[in-house]
């Protein structure tokens, strides 16, 4: 059996939609994965920026896991470094520099990310108070970034940890050694020179040179201020409270409030704990006791808060171990969803076939029924011909013939002739106008109703009555122009019928409105006849003009007992 070419074109896309099914769905899983890594990540990062660090460690956590799935060692790496930073703002500082040590084996190409972690390292140690180890861990991060001023970054850090071993002298030359350098000057960088200032300030001062010192604390303080600084401020007013300590009581009152003011504002716990520390060694009678309650009431709930972190980020780590040992089960789990996968695509490909076969079909049924209305337009067209032809035939021809006849073989010079050859004249002439009439364009505009009710009283007589109800109710205006011509002919249709066959004397026509529909009742009260032998010709127009416009018509008859027809049409 001969195979339409659409049979062949779904059967190759099928084959060939089922030969990439399983290269698309690795392809799909894959960049699914990558996506979803991605999104947890950036949550993450958000998260942190808003100091939600406990969802940011399980967030970061999380998409590692995504990570280490697809093999992505940078974006693992940085990862763990982030991770660690969480961990150092809330005092885990063995834990981060575990984690740290772990990012080191995903980052050996990479300087940048290597400086990052020896700077996380030093940060740890310094807190722990390795102070000899944090400088190794500085020096080494400060060789292996590229860029100046990230340089400065673990160099800066170096001069504070020296400053915390008392080595002021060391300090001081690391200082003006990092401030002598032109890339300070430019703009941009005010806070960071501000910085190395206000250290340098502070080790001049601890080294006995108050004046020089308190003069680049000052000039550190104004620039912070100047450009915002909020949170470099808050040390430069410690340093300064701790200048003004010996020296004038008030303003190292005022210096210490003014830091811990400022970093209960960001937050700051640490920094608010070391300004209430200079606050209590001030030794003032009426307040010592407000601020070592403050002091106690804020160092427990720290301790508190980080012993918890610690306790979470261990627990997150211990789940996600406990979840990467758990994964020769998870792949059996993941091949059976692979298979249910495959499963749920070959539906769809099956899905989108019928898909395809079905519009297919609706255009096939489309083409099909508009080329029927057109057969059927043509069919009505053809019959119009015909009966106009027959109408021309049966009524016209023999009747010219005759008065051809008639014209030949009389006299015409007789007067009572040629009356009677006008009068035949007249009479075809009268006939041809009713026949052009029945057939000539119809007005479907403002005058519609005016013409329906003008054509039906062409067929009033002395002897026949034709009555109109409920035409003007409907809003022809809404009502598509090819309707109201096929409504037109149909009611011409019928009153040429009752003419010819049903001698009536009463024709009742009453139009009713449907919200969906034109409905038409048609009734007289002629001679009627059995349905069987009803004439055909006229009534079979009417059924194919019906069927071009989807509407419905049904005839109802019975000898001696009139004519009813109901026409339907949609509007």
């Amino acid at each position: 059996m001969l195979r339409s070419p659409f049979f062949y074109f779904i059967t190759f896309l099928f084959l060939f939609l089922f030969s990439c099914t399983e290269k698309k769905t690795i392809s799909t899983n894959t960049e699914s994965l990558q996506k979803e890594a991605y999104r947890i990540r950036d949550k993450a990062i958000e998260d942190y920026g808003k100091q939600n660090f406990n969802t940011s460690f399980y967030e970061y956590n999380t998409s590692k896991q995504l990570f280490e799935t697809l093999k992505d060692s940078a974006n693992i790496g940085y990862i763990l470094i982030q991770m660690a930073a969480i961990q150092q703002v809330n005092g885990d500082y063995y834990g981060s520099k575990e984690t740290v040590t772990e990012a080191l084996l995903y980052v050996k190409k990479r300087s940048e990310d290597k400086a990052a972690i020896k700077n996380i390292l030093g940060v740890a140690d310094k807190e722990l108070s390795f102070y000899n180890d944090a400088i190794h861990y500085y020096k080494e991060a400060a060789n292996e970034f590229k860029d100046p001023i990230y340089k400065l970054n673990p160099l800066s850090n170096i001069a504070a940890v020296y400053i915390q071993q008392k080595k002021y002298d060391n300090a001081i030359i690391l200082l003006e050694s990092l401030l002598s350098k032109k890339l300070l000057k430019e703009k941009g960088q005010e806070i960071r020179e501000a910085r190395l200032l206000d250290n340098l300030g502070y080790a001049y001062f601890k080294n006995g040179k108050d004046e020089k010192g308190f003069r680049l604390m000052k000039d550190a303080l104004q620039t912070r201020i100047e450009f915002k600084d909020t949170y470099g401020s808050i040390e430069s007013y410690l340093h300064l409270a701790d200048y003004y300590a010996k020296k004038d009581i008030e303003k190292s009152d005022e210096n210490a409030l003014a830091a811990y003011n400022t970093s209960t504002k960001l937050n700051s716990v640490d920094e608010r704990l070391e300004a209430l520390q200079i606050l209590i060694s001030n030794n003032h009678k009426n307040q010592a006791s407000k601020y070592v309650q403050r002091y106690f009431t804020l160092n427990d709930s720290l301790i508190k808060v980080r012993n918890n972190f610690k306790n979470k980020f261990a627990k997150i780590k211990y789940d996600a171990k406990k979840e990467k040992d758990e994964n020769v089960k998870l792949r059996l789990e993941k091949a059976e969803n692979e298979l249910s996968l495959q499963k749920a695509t070959y539906l769809r490909i099956v899905f989108v076939i019928i898909f395809i076969f079905l519009v297919i079909l609706i255009a096939i049924l489309i083409r099909y029924y508009k080329n029927k209305n057109k057969a059927i337009e043509f069919k009505t067209s053809y019959n119009t011909e015909a009966r106009i032809a027959k109408q021309i035939h049966d009524e016209l021809a023999n009747d010219v013939y005759h008065v051809i006849a008639f014209a030949e073989s009389q006299t015409l010079s007789h007067e009572n002739t040629k009356e009677n050859l006008l009068q035949k004249l007249d009479d075809i002439y009268g006939r041809v106008r009713g026949i052009s009439k029945e057939n000539n364009k119809i007005d479907t505009g403002i005058n519609f109703t005016s013409t329906i009710k003008e054509m039906l009283s062409t067929y009033n007589t002395s002897e026949r009555n034709i009555m109109i109800t409920n035409l003007d109710d409907i809003n022809w205006e809404l009502i598509d122009d090819t309707k109201k011509v096929t409504i037109s002919r149909i009611l011409q249709e019928l009153m040429v019928n009752m003419k010819k066959h049903s001698m009536a004397k009463l024709v009742v026509i009453k139009f009713e409105n449907d919200p969906k529909s034109i409905l038409i009742n048609y009734t007289d009260n002629g001679k009627g006849s059995e349905k069987t032998k009803m004439v055909k010709n006229g009534l079979k127009n009417m059924e194919s003009r019906i069927q071009a416009v989807k509407g419905t018509i049904d005839f109802e008859t019975e000898p001696d007992k009139g004519f009813r027809a109901k026409i339907s049409i949609p509007k």
